[in-house]
Parts: structure tokens; sequence; C-alpha cells
């Protein structure tokens, strides 16, 4: 009988689905006022990765990024290893990263990869732009849960919305764990809740750790 049970358990447990295609001309049009010509990665070097996730309602999803093609391979087997950790990821989809303001996720806490865009500065220092690239320009690197997983600075979060999770020591449904460093840590990824100093990323991790 338990090993019946074991059996029965084992087909019937989501499977996970991951899948890496180059952009088609459907998400080319989605993706493509967040790109322009001076980006630092032209559009063919992009690619769609759709993974199976875990929601904040306990069921399985279909989430997809755009990231780098060099960094696709690797990253789908982080994303293999969160779903085996049942980690919760929110609004994973591109048109809550890249549809109009109007159709994207209310709440903001929008997890994604590719974003041609400057690095934003910490808290400390304000403003829109720090005059280099920011990861997310090249598609290696990785946000999740921002409003779990808050960027702050001098004791301050970007989102004041986030503040109750400035207290990592507390750790809550979607939040950054060991065990997620670890998933990125293995395909050579750092995280930027290790930043030195008082500036820290939690949502963030990238191929250079910036």
């Amino acid at each position: 009988m338990r090993m019946l049970a074991a059996v029965l358990a084992a087909v019937s447990a989501p499977a996970f689905h991951v899948s890496i295609r180059p952009l088609s001309g459907a998400v080319l049009t989605e993706v493509g006022h967040s790109w322009h010509s001076t980006c630092p990665v032209p559009l063919s070097n992009l690619r769609l990765l759709d993974v199976s996730a875990w929601g904040f309602d306990g069921h399985v999803h279909q989430g997809q990024l755009i990231v780098n093609a060099d960094a696709a391979a690797g990253l789908g087997s982080v994303f293999r290893q969160l779903f085996d950790l049942r980690f919760p990821i929110r609004h994973l989809t591109l048109k809550d990263e890249y549809g109009p303001a109007a159709e994207r996720a209310p709440d903001g806490d929008i997890s994604g990869s590719f974003e041609c865009r400057q690095a934003v500065p910490s808290p400390c220092v304000g403003g829109t732009g720090t005059g280099t690239w920011s990861e997310h320009a090249y598609g290696e690197a990785v946000d999740l849960n921002p409003h779990e997983n808050p960027y702050v600075g001098c004791g301050m979060a970007e989102n004041d919305k986030s503040s109750g999770y400035l207290d990592r020591s507390r750790i809550r449904p979607g939040m950054v764990t060991p065990a997620v460093i670890q998933a990125f840590a293995r395909i050579g990824w750092g995280w930027g809740g290790s930043w030195y100093g008082s500036t820290k990323d939690y949502m963030h991790f990238s191929a250079n750790g910036h």
C-alpha cells in the first residue's frame, strides 16, 4: 500500500515544464517598447524562457521571462529548483512586465528580467539613474517578488509598501531564502542581498552579482 501511495503521489504531482525560444513576432511586439537601438544587447541575443512556477495561490502557473541567450539554459535549471522548493512567485508574465500600464498587476509585485534601463540608484542617493547599464539591460538579471524582497538603503525601502519586509529574519512566503540564493549560485549568479554596505537589493540576482 505504501508503494502504491508513493506511485500515485508521484503520478499526480505537478510537472515542471521549461522551453527556450527565439522571440517571435508577437513577443517582439510586446517587448519592443522596452528595447531601443542603443540598448547593449540586440533583440536577436534575447530568448523567451517559459517556466512552470508556483503561485501564491498554491497552484502551478506558466511564467515567462525575456533573458539573454547565453543565460537561458542556466536559468531554466534555476527555476526548476525553485519549482521543487515550491517557492511562490507573483506575476511572472510578459503582460505584467511589458504590457500597457493599465493591464499590469496593480500591486506592482512583478517579477521579471530584461529591461533596457540604467541601474537604479540607492534610496540613500535618490534620483532615477546612475549613468551605467543595469544587468537587466543585458537580460542577465532576474528580480523575484519585489514587494517581499525590496530594494533598500539607509534603512529605507525604495517602495514604502515593502517596509514590512525590511526585517529579513522573519521569513514569509515569497521571501528569498538561502535555498533560493544557492539555486542561483549554482550557475554562478550573485544576489543583491549580499552587497557590501547599507544598500541591498533583496529581489535581485545577476550574472555578475551587480
